[in-house]
């Protein structure tokens, strides 16, 4: 993973796909997909492992995902082939709510089958579609900082950048130098 820290604190999906950016692909090495994790933690099921195998899981999840919701967020019809392939991510893992008792409950814990990449696929898979079926989904939108690429989904409307300490402390900076260049 490069010096950029990955934008975290959107949807879950939203943040998959936030992980390219407009200096380069953070989730590069099996490595890059362990810190990615590490920084979900509370937002994942379980420590995954990270190998080429889960890499290349995770990748394609967030491709189909960045291609459906880039059509689903302007209201357009997501390609089949995305859909399907993030459909077939769920079932590789398929998750059941596991009963058990505590000793004086009955508890449900949501558990999924699997090798470790493939229920982190189907985790995140799963976070796709309930993102990209969340009506909320047009109101996603991209940062306004001209050299940034991230989406975020505002929870004011008046919100404009990814982050305020990221792109809009820059956009702020830029724009206090242009007014007083001229002094």
């Amino acid at each position: 993973m490069s010096d950029v820290v990955p934008l975290t604190g959107e949807p879950l999906a939203l943040d998959l796909v936030n992980t390219r950016t407009a200096v380069g692909d953070l989730l590069t090495t099996p490595d890059d997909l362990r810190r990615w994790c590490d920084l979900q933690a509370g937002r994942l099921p379980d420590a995954p492992s990270a190998d080429a195998t889960s890499l290349a899981a995770v990748l394609a999840v967030r491709e189909h995902t960045a291609r459906a919701l880039e059509r689903v967020r302007h209201g357009e019809r997501p390609d089949d082939a995305d859909l399907t392939a993030l459909n077939d991510a769920q079932l590789a893992a398929p998750a059941i709510n596991e009963l058990a008792w505590d000793g004086s409950a009955l508890t449900a814990g949501r558990r999924r089958s699997g090798p470790s990449g493939t229920r982190l696929a189907a985790h995140l898979a799963e976070a796709a579609a309930e993102l990209l079926s969340d009506p909320a989904v047009t109101r996603i939108r991209p940062c306004e900082a001209h050299d940034c690429v991230m989406l975020f989904l505002p929870a004011h409307p008046r919100r404009r950048w990814c982050s305020p300490a990221r792109c809009g402390n820059r956009v702020r900076v830029a724009r206090h130098y242009q007014r007083h260049k001229a002094d």
